[in-house]
């Protein structure tokens, strides 16, 4: 029954697709001869690619705009300034709260001041209140009578609440499904489980936090509908996240109509260690108490602001980030900074009196956290005139140094975009690296054929925050998040003024 209720479960459209890509063959052979294939490019032309030589999508003068917005991206505090409201003045912003819908007025209010036509687009959102979180060890080995031991956890989104008493029951601990797979039949029945898969901090550290976190969140997404199926009353899940100072890591999890929907909670790496050493001893019991909320849908906005272009306004470059964030940090580098970046490429735009052939189209994305239900929105509401999208750029893995540009479409992407990426070498941003996806919110955008593109960046530190109380202002360089800006408003320009659309 485990398998079976594992294929079924939970996706997610972002990090597992890092981890699992690879480049498919470089030749298909036919049933009657193998081509020959082409000579491969000599080291010479090679170079000269790399230094841009040959023919460029842009003029020596776009060229020089390009490092005019590099330049003033690097200079203009126009980004800090914009976080620097959202986080400590506005706050959290989880879909369908007051902070959220403040949020929105508040961006909004700011692209028009920009001179940039702005429409907030509705989208239903969920809207789920956190409540109460506690946990305590009752028994366990080696107890000092009449004692308890706290365990510092919190709910996961979208968890329901446990009966307002609490639930008390004893824990069991398995680090993977294997080891879930091997108990005896009822072994968790009545009894809270732990799923204690760690993340491999590790791999993060080589500059892979994203294939990490993709590796272990599916414990997150899927450990409810799983530790139902085999009879438990709750489940805790180790936070999945770099962080060793009892930091609990939130973050969406699923439930689905075969299984009880039953209590979930993140505990911290530090507690989730001590459940597993305590049960190796003998017996542990646990009080749960969780009291979220899960109320009716709630009526969100994604922010649209159009800097119009001159010859094409139809034909639309998008630069976005997403607006909401989770409810125990301030959500500064999920996603304050991916919006504040591309508000400052309309900034620069407005500030330096430019102009492109097409429409920048500034999203501010309504409930990524939640389902990505503004971006669902979005293309349901555009779904006429997605073939006049003709780029799209999300920034949603922080705010840390950016290494150069992710693109997701036809390779021939790379070789187009290198100009650009020679432009950003000043800022360490030249790379240019293939990838199926580029952001959950433009997901949709990306399968329907659109070019699209991210920010490379630095993910070694990221999910030592991402989801957790620690996600505040002072996690933010100020000369990395210039370096982004600087990546954004250049490619958006970029994308906006090439004679033709980028290929397709």
């Amino acid at each position: 029954m485990l398998i079976s209720v594992m294929a079924s479960l939970w996706h997610s459209r972002g990090w597992f697709a890092f981890a699992l890509f690879a480049a498919g063959p470089a030749y298909t052979l036919s049933s009657a001869q193998a081509p020959t294939p082409a000579a491969p490019p000599s080291i010479f032309d090679r170079l000269n690619a790399r230094m841009g030589g040959g023919k460029s999508a842009w003029t020596s003068d776009q060229l020089s705009v390009m490092a005019r917005l590099r330049d003033a991206a690097m200079q203009d505090p126009y980004a800090l300034d914009q976080l620097r409201h959202l986080t400590n003045n506005i706050g959290p912003r989880l879909s369908g709260s007051p902070q959220a819908q403040q949020a929105v007025d508040y961006v909004a209010d700011q692209m028009r001041a920009l001179g940039a036509e702005v429409t907030l687009e509705k989208a239903a959102v969920p809207h789920w209140v956190r409540g109460a979180e506690t946990g305590e060890l009752t028994a366990w080995p080696g107890q000092t009578p009449g004692t308890t031991q706290k365990i510092v956890l919190t709910a996961l989104g979208g968890s329901v609440a446990t009966p307002a008493e609490g639930i008390t029951a004893p824990v069991v601990v398995v680090d993977d499904w294997q080891q879930l797979r091997a108990l005896p039949d009822g072994a968790v029945k009545g009894k809270i489980l732990l799923l204690n898969h760690k993340f491999d901090k590790e791999l993060a550290a080589t500059g892979n936090g994203g294939q990490a976190y993709g590796y272990a969140v599916m414990y997150r997404g899927a450990g409810p509908v799983v530790a139902a199926s085999v009879g438990a009353v709750a489940v805790l899940v180790r936070s999945v996240g770099g962080a060793d100072y009892r930091l609990p890591h939130t973050g969406m999890t699923a439930y689905t109509d075969k299984a009880s929907r039953i209590p979930a909670a993140a505990v911290t790496a530090e507690d989730a260690d001590l459940l597993k050493d305590l049960a190796s001893q003998g017996p542990v019991t646990l009080h749960l108490t969780l009291t979220p909320q899960t109320l009716p849908d709630a009526t969100g906005y994604n922010v649209i602001a159009d800097w119009k272009g001159t010859e094409h306004p139809e034909q639309l470059v998008i630069v976005s980030g997403h607006l909401d964030s989770w409810d125990l940090g301030t959500g500064a580098i999920d996603d304050g900074a991916g919006v504040v970046v591309s508000m400052q490429a309309v900034h620069l735009l407005s500030k330096l009196g430019i102009h492109p052939r097409r429409t920048v189209r500034f999203v501010a994305w309504m409930s990524e956290e939640e389902g990505s239900m503004g971006a669902a929105a979005y293309v349901a509401d555009h779904a006429a005139d997605i073939a006049n999208h003709v780029g799209a750029i999300e920034s949603d893995l922080g705010a840390d140094h950016p290494t150069g540009i992710y693109y997701a479409g036809k390779s021939a992407l790379g070789g187009w975009l290198r100009p650009v990426a020679n432009l950003l070498e000043p800022v360490g941003a030249e790379t240019l690296e293939p990838s199926p996806e580029t952001g959950e919110d433009i997901a949709d955008l990306t399968n329907g054929g659109v070019p699209s593109f991210a920010p490379i960046q630095d993910s070694r530190f990221y999910f030592n925050y991402h989801h957790t109380a620690a996600d505040t202002l002072d996690k933010v360089d100020p000369k990395h998040l210039s370096q982004n800006a600087a990546v954004m408003t250049v490619l958006a320009y970029a994308l906006a003024d090439s004679a033709q659309p980028a290929p397709r």
